[in-house]
């Protein structure tokens, strides 16, 4: 029995020998290492540490913008967005449907074989090179010409838009150069440089002096640029079918606005639904006037 007991204890020793055993033949690090090895790795790493000091740009225009980051509610800050953009692109869309009167004026006239004023003809010809109509056609083509390409966008198309582009209001782009719908330019020093440029690229995003150039910049790009041919087309053919200028129908034309293609639309057209407490708009040929 004694024998037993005895077995017992030395296994257990044993055990407590085997687990201990690894330890026991650790040395400790002195103090004085153990400080020196800090003092180094610290040093080194003060060392190849590199202080960025973040640069805070300055805006490249004397617009004073509305601190949308700063609006926490949604509605509030769509709301905000909305009415700061709607006055912008409401002057946009009357001088467009003033131009589209002139231009009917003008092709009624030319049709009964009525020449035009040498003060008409000159304003014909700003608009043939503004609108890159074909110099060479007749003005009677002219005429059918500018009349596809002069016409409004519906604004709830062109405020989300703008909002998809801008982060409602919170881009680099939007903020300093008042550049609310990412158009580009290509001459150095037009706008700013992106920071996610492609070595070689040489664009920058376009910086605005004012609201109404930026929209008017953007108007221009919709109703001139061959990429939207298929967008006016669209509109040219709600117009002959006396339809209204539905503007999820036509943003089914802006699949070259964004690299993204289809996945762009989509997100437009999902925009448009869901805002559209804030962009309820009666779309008509008729002038379109700021409520008071």
């Amino acid at each position: 029995m004694k024998s037993i007991i005895v077995i017992k204890t030395l296994l257990f020793m044993a055990l407590i020998a085997f687990i201990l055993a690894p330890f026991t033949f650790l040395k400790p690090a002195s103090t004085n290492q153990a400080i020196n090895v800090s003092s180094v790795e610290k040093l080194s790493q003060l060392k190849n540490k590199t202080i960025t000091v973040k640069k805070i740009e300055k805006p490249l225009h004397g617009v004073t913008l509305p601190n949308f980051a700063e609006i926490r509610s949604i509605k509030e800050k769509k709301q905000a967005f909305f009415d700061f953009m709607k006055p912008a692109v409401i002057r946009q869309n009357n001088l467009l449907l003033a131009t589209r009167a002139k231009l009917n004026y003008w092709l009624e006239q030319v049709s009964l074989e009525t020449p035009l004023a040498e003060q008409e003809f000159q304003e014909l010809s700003t608009l043939v090179k503004k609108y890159r109509v074909n110099k060479g056609a007749s003005i009677l083509a002219q005429l059918n010409e500018l009349l596809l390409r002069v016409d409004i966008v519906p604004m709830p198309l062109v405020l989300v838009q703008a909002a998809n582009e801008s982060a409602w209001g919170t881009s680099r782009f939007s903020r300093i150069g008042l550049n609310f719908f990412g158009i580009w330019c290509f001459k150095e020093g037009c706008g700013m440089v992106p920071a996610g440029r492609n070595a070689g690229a040489k664009h920058e995003v376009a910086a605005f002096q004012s609201l109404d150039e930026a929209v008017a910049r953007y108007f221009n790009n919709i109703n001139s640029h061959n990429a939207y041919r298929v967008f006016r087309t669209i509109r040219f053919e709600l117009r002959s079918q006396d339809q209204p200028l539905n503007p999820e129908i036509l943003a089914t034309g802006l699949l070259p606005y964004s690299e993204r293609g289809a996945e762009y639309v989509i997100d437009i057209t999902k925009m448009l639904r869901h805002n559209q407490q804030y962009l309820d708009e009666k779309v008509s040929s008729d002038f379109i006037t700021v409520s008071e």
